[in-house]
């Protein structure tokens, strides 16, 4: 008898401790990736349309955005709110500070507090940028099973970058292509600001299939923004990272 009563004792403290644990209440959420539009609509599909108006985001405080202009246009870049969206026109770079453009690809996120990191000497290209990214949003609480934003900023030692502009009824869509389409170059030891989204599960979305970041740049002295290809990181250049507990990526 004494042993069914413990056993009863015992049962019922496990249940209350799995329903409590249960329904204990989840960390709030600090920011979530949102996108429209997909890349492999884009490339296999030649849909260049517009998949949302810049217009719906220019009140949103502490927003940071990437993307591309409808029909491929031109590319998107918002920093903290203030727009930097590049263009071709007459083999120039041009700028629209406006948000009257659409996107055919719009990946955003608001961001109220960063935390700022030295980027290692041996992180400078690609594929070590990845690599410390990930290790840095898991050491910094952020859930890296899910899409986050990062800002870098410093002297790089060189970008490679590009503004499309691509050619209307051209349905052969590839990477060179885009490349190649608009302006582009390689820019050698200049103050730069990139904001870029991390993610390991958006292959073919947001990022193409070979990478699990997508990142744009512009120069700290505003002559040149658009979609970054290729980098050689600098010396004591920085990365920010949401100040976050928990994050998560919805459509």
């Amino acid at each position: 008898m004494l042993n069914s009563k413990i056993k009863l004792v015992t049962l019922t403290i496990l249940f209350v401790i799995f329903f409590s644990c249960g329904d204990a209440p989840k960390k709030e959420q600090s920011f979530s990736v949102e996108y429209k539009g997909a890349l492999k609509n884009i490339m296999h599909k030649g849909d260049l349309s517009a998949k949302v108006a810049l217009s719906e985001f220019e009140n949103i405080e502490n927003i940071y955005a990437l993307g591309a202009i409808e029909n491929l246009k031109g590319e998107i870049q918002i920093f903290n709110g203030e727009a930097y969206n590049s263009y071709v026109e007459n083999g120039e770079i041009k700028f629209d500070s406006s948000y009257s453009k659409k996107a055919t690809l719009f990946v955003y996120a608001t961001v109220d507090d960063w935390v700022t990191l030295t980027i290692p000497k041996d992180v400078r290209t690609k594929k070590e940028l990845e690599n410390y990214l990930e290790k840095a949003a898991n050491e910094n609480n952020i859930d890296t099973n899910q899409a986050f934003p990062f800002l870098i900023e410093g002297m790089a030692d060189e970008l490679t970058w590009h503004v499309i502009d691509w050619k209307d009824g051209d349905t052969e869509h590839s990477h060179d292509k885009h490349i190649s389409s608009g302006l582009n170059g390689t820019i050698k030891n200049k103050e730069v600001e990139l904001l870029g989204f991390y993610s390991d599960s958006h292959h073919a979305i947001f990022t193409h299939h070979t990478t699990n970041m997508h990142i744009h740049m512009k120069l700290k002295n505003g002559e040149i923004a658009g979609h970054l290809d290729d980098f050689k990181l600098g010396a004591n250049m920085t990365l920010k990272l949401p100040v976050v507990a928990n994050a998560t990526t919805a459509h």
